[in-house]
């Protein structure tokens, strides 16, 4: 990591603390360092542009309200703030009912123009680590793994699709999930 890209990382965390004090001026700084990345998180989600903003204008409801259980001892302020945006995108795709499945390849071609270049760099290296590490696994280790967390499925919706009992199918996530967890710590 570089300086300038520890030195936001603190910044946010440092803002983030604050917006737990219900400092507003806090939740803009974080606003303006997160909205691309988090908005980014929610499209590929969501798909429909208008449906990604309304979730992330949620996701920032929840960080004002929630801030207070933000731990940074436990994951870092971005980690925190993507897994908000992720669930609540997820809670959204599910309340839509689709039916049908997100293209594999879709959250290769969007394209964040906002994005901090250095941060960018820094996704695309995690990101070829996570891809690696699919790669490794059995093929249906590694479709359910995706079906879940890149589409936002759930484990009947996924059992459904792969024509398996919901069993086998939390299963193979969890042992895939154990998988993933060696090989990325390999990888580090």
């Amino acid at each position: 990591m570089t300086p300038a890209s520890l030195e936001r990382r603190a910044d946010l965390q440092a803002a983030l603390l604050r917006v737990a004090k219900q400092d507003r001026d806090a939740l803009r700084t974080v606003y303006a360092m997160t909205s691309a990345k988090l908005h980014g998180v929610c499209l590929r989600i969501c798909i429909d542009r208008g449906a990604a903003e309304d979730v992330l204008q949620n996701v920032y409801l929840k960080v004002w309200q929630r801030a207070g259980s933000f731990d940074p001892a436990k994951a870092s302020a971005i980690a925190w703030l993507c897994a908000i945006a992720r669930n609540a995108a997820i809670d959204w795709r599910r309340s839509q009912r689709y039916e049908d499945p997100l293209p594999a390849d879709l959250a290769e071609t969007l394209v964040d123009d906002d994005a901090d270049p250095s941060a960018a760099l820094s996704q695309d290296s995690e990101r070829a680590q996570i891809y690696r590490c699919l790669d490794e696994l059995e093929p249906a280790r590694a479709s359910a793994i995706k079906a879940g967390f890149y589409q936002g499925l759930s484990y009947p919706e996924i059992a459904e699709a792969m024509d398996k009992p919901v069993g086998t199918v939390k299963s193979w996530i969890r042992r895939g999930l154990m998988q993933l967890k060696e090989c990325l710590s390999r990888e580090q």
